[in-house]
């Protein structure tokens, strides 16, 4: 069989396959995207922050009486500190880089420990994810959004600060702030009821940290006095998610959990077969101190995250909500032995909730407490709270917190004291000593974007403290010339005095010399002086036609 080659053969329209990167490639794109004008912005920030400050400095070094070698010298000093602040900027922080002290909390996915900067000798909290873990159990979204979060609120002082995230082939990590005082739940733990005053002051600062959190355009949807830190000087700070306890998959536990039990379980029950007050207490306190070293609870989720009919920001007033019930009365309001009783009692909040008679509370606080676990719609925000009456009648003002002096103040002995309970590590294998290998952005498990540095705020103490020393010296340079100054005053009146005195003397001299040819006519010689305080010395003119007085010198008026 022959073909030929002159044979036309018929081809259609060529078709252009579109090949279209993948979800995971074009995250990366984005995230790199960000990354490089993240950087940018970055670096054009601070070289203008740079020539802000050398501008005051510059400006204070003008104003001071200090000498060019001086001026020299303080302006070496601040360019010095620049540099350095650069090399820190441009240092990749790393395991290796911290001093772990001890563990301080625990996770689903990993632990908290207080931790030391080698450098700088700071204190601060540092939690360690195995990335395997999260991976796994499909919360990477999870852990993203709580370094999101704490990103944007750097600059929030009733949120935990996040200084530093970075991540290597094994671990994400998050270096916050360290906060000696514990938490909020160990607060209640040892105090078991607070007075409405102390109460006032930690719901306070807690609404302006959830209204933090809103602004920044975050839902907490798991505020618990677990998350409710308290800082070394008492104030309240809020962290995404609790030292010690799970991320929010915990709440979807119990919401999956009451979901799959709804049916079988009783819609409600007897309100009467409630315990009494008392005993409600007693076993809460109990079970205060299991909860607070083992597992969570769901006293604290709002009616609607049950319901799963969608929820928003209400929720996390809700829960606020059963913080203030809890701290005044020793107990949440929907407590029960049986969790899943409590979510029963949650979603039937209605026939369950009420305020006991044994306890004795304000009008106003029993309004603020009821406007809080109602429904959704009818549930106080942000505005209707910081201006309600029961924060009035304790002289609460929203925009003096900072400056209030807190009900409790931790007592701690050193920077690395705190009020946590001990846990022995489960993480054996993380040691100062252990290095992992670094995370490769073409890995699986890398997480794209994790790494932060919070910004070195230039202007603060390292400034000031360059202007204290220049106003020092400049003022001790001053006080020194102004003495100089004195004693050549001194000098110089005491030589005036003298020469006065001398002066004086020879006229005086002069005048008890014995005169001649005096007959002066009575016009000429009736004079009249008013009173003057100071000698008046005359002479005459020595003029045989017409001798007239003639005056030397006086400190007096003359009348003729």
């Amino acid at each position: 069989m022959s073909f030929s080659v002159q044979q036309e053969v018929s081809v259609g329209p060529l078709i252009q396959l579109e090949y279209l990167p993948s979800e995971a490639t074009l995250e990366k794109v984005e995230k790199m995207k960000q990354k490089v004008a993240s950087t940018v912005q970055n670096r054009i920030r601070f070289q203008e922050e740079r020539e802000k400050r050398l501008m005051q400095v510059n400006k204070k070094l003008q104003q001071s009486t200090l000498d060019v070698d001086k001026k020299t010298q303080y302006l070496e000093t601040f360019l010095k500190n620049e540099r350095n602040v650069l090399r820190k900027e441009r240092h990749k922080v790393a395991l290796k880089d911290f001093t772990l002290i001890r563990v301080i909390g625990k996770g689903g996915f990993g632990e908290v420990r207080v931790v030391r900067n080698k450098h700088s000798q700071q204190v601060f909290a540092m939690k360690t994810m195995r990335k395997r873990d999260m991976v796994d159990r499909h919360q990477v979204v999870c852990a993203k959004s709580e370094k999101a979060l704490m990103e944007k609120a750097i600059e929030n002082r009733y949120l935990v600060k996040l200084h530093y995230s970075f991540q290597d082939d094994t671990y994400l990590y998050l270096v916050m702030e360290y906060c000696g005082g514990g938490d909020f739940m160990g607060l209640l733990v040892k105090l078991d009821l607070l007075t409405e005053a102390q109460t006032a002051f930690y719901i306070a600062e807690i609404t302006l940290a959830i209204h933090a959190v809103h602004e920044l355009g975050f839902v907490h949807r798991d505020l618990k006095p677990d998350n409710i830190l308290i800082a070394s000087n008492g104030h309240v700070k809020l962290t995404d998610f609790g030292l010690a306890k799970e991320f929010n998959t915990l709440t979807d536990t119990f919401v999956d959990t009451y979901t799959e039990n709804a049916e079988t379980s009783c819609a409600y029950y007897d309100h009467c077969c409630c315990k009494e007050y008392k005993a409600k207490a007693a076993l809460r306190r109990r079970d205060r101190k299991l909860m607070y070293s083992t597992v969570g609870t769901p006293d604290y989720i709002a009616p609607e995250v049950f319901r799963r009919t969608g929820y928003d920001k209400m929720v996390d007033w809700w829960s606020m909500g059963v913080i203030l019930f809890e701290a005044l009365m020793g107990y949440p309001p929907f407590y029960d032995d049986d969790l899943l009783r409590t979510c029963d009692k949650i979603v039937h909040y209605r026939q369950y909730f009420n305020i006991p008679n044994e306890v004795d509370i304000s009008p106003s606080c029993t309004d603020l407490i009821r406007n809080l676990l109602c429904s959704r719609k009818k549930r106080f925000g942000f505005s209707q709270i910081h201006t309600h009456p029961w924060f009035r009648e304790r002289k609460i003002n929203f925009n003096k917190m900072n400056n209030t002096r807190p009900p409790f103040i931790p007592c701690l002995r050193h920077d690395t004291d705190g009020h946590f309970t001990a846990f022995e590590t489960e993480q054996k294998d993380i040691t100062e000593e252990k290095e992992f290998g670094a995370s490769k952005p073409t890995s699986n498990s890398h997480f794209w974007g994790y790494t932060f540095k919070a910004p070195v705020d230039l202007h603060g103490p390292q400034l000031e403290e360059l202007f204290k020393q220049i106003e020092k010296e400049d003022d001790e340079l001053k006080q020194q010339l102004s003495v100089e100054d004195n004693n050549i005053n001194n000098d110089h009146n005491i030589e005036e005095k003298e020469n006065e005195c001398e002066y004086h003397s020879e006229r005086q001299e002069h005048y008890d010399k014995p005169r001649h040819n005096r007959n002066l006519s009575s016009e000429h010689a009736h004079i009249h002086f008013r009173a003057s305080p100071s000698p008046i010395f005359l002479d005459y003119c020595n003029d045989s036609k017409s001798p007239s007085p003639v005056i030397l010198w006086t400190a007096g008026s003359l009348q003729t």
